[in-house]
């Protein structure tokens, strides 16, 4: 039974469900270490509330998640390279554990550090939300891609051990030509439209799923591979397995994969309305000490 409410009483406004509330609305979430002041919490694409991390535990938190990203990489390469001698099914292998492996950790890590697990998608926290009270220190962003480096390459040592292979050695596998700078391009530029466009959309919460689908995608439809992540591509520069790069070829990955992501940030500016709205998730949560 509903009570009557009287003529010219004003009817409450529904609440809005909480992915489509603005990004810029306190208080807010995180999805990479930021300054304001405080104590405060970083968060991942999810954009999910987390309790405050600090600093010190959000690059830790990096670290090991490109370390484990690196470590399904190339210990799945090795695992399909002994079970199999077919390139199909090892690349369909390969591509299946890296993409698992990404939905999980920027789940698993989101609430930490982000679970950027990427310098790019870090540069992109960074750019979108330069100026603004929520935005992504230049100094801490730096910080973020250095762990994630570190990660990348003790991940890549670590699993050609767990596989009986030496441990860093430079890797012979020539990824060098124009075809799959560009492939490297479209992979990462969509893989940064991605992630800032559904942030800015309200859908933050399905970026690790959208992420981990982009991957198995561009891995299957881009020349290079889809390899779209700086830090990893020097970690596979020093396995001497078929998932490897040369070293001689990372410099034009890398410059293709910067093309890439400045393109896609461009595009979601473009089609979402702004710096203002496309964040790539990074949103800000005061401690209630601060």
């Amino acid at each position: 039974m509903t009570t009557p409410v009287p003529s010219g009483t004003p009817l409450p406004k529904p609440t809005p469900p909480a992915d489509s509330l603005p990004t810029n609305s306190p208080p807010t979430t995180v999805t990479g270490p930021t300054t304001v002041p405080g104590p405060t919490a970083a968060t991942g694409p999810t954009a999910a509330t987390a309790a405050p991390a600090a600093p010190g535990r959000r690059l830790a938190a990096e670290l090991v998640g490109t370390a484990l990203l690196a470590v399904v990489v190339v210990g799945s390469g090795h695992q399909a390279d002994a079970l199999t001698s077919d390139a199909g099914l090892r690349f369909l292998a390969n591509v299946g554990a890296s993409a698992a492996a990404l939905t999980v950790l920027i789940t698993l890590f989101g609430p930490v550090s982000g679970g950027h697990l990427n310098p790019l998608i870090t540069a992109g926290a960074w750019w979108t939300g330069r100026g603004t009270p929520a935005g992504l220190p230049l100094r801490e962003a730096v910080g973020y891609a250095a762990a994630q480096t570190v990660g990348a390459v003790a991940g890549t040592g670590l699993a050609d051990a767990m596989f009986g292979h030496p441990a860093f050695r430079l890797s012979a596998v020539p990824r060098g030509s124009g075809a799959l700078w560009l492939g490297e391009a479209v992979a990462t530029g969509t893989l940064l439209l991605v992630v800032t466009g559904a942030t800015a959309a309200g859908r933050g919460r399905l970026v690790p799923g959208l992420v981990g689908v982009w991957v198995v995608a561009a891995c299957w439809a881009t020349s290079s591979g889809g390899f779209a992540n700086p830090a990893v591509t020097l970690g596979r520069a020093l396995t001497d397995s078929w998932t490897g790069i040369a070293p001689g070829s990372v410099p034009g990955f890398v410059l293709a994969q910067c093309a890439g992501a400045a393109a896609g940030l461009g595009l979601a500016a473009l089609l979402f309305h702004g710096r203002e709205r496309a964040r790539s998730g990074v949103r800000r949560e005061p401690s209630d000490n601060s």
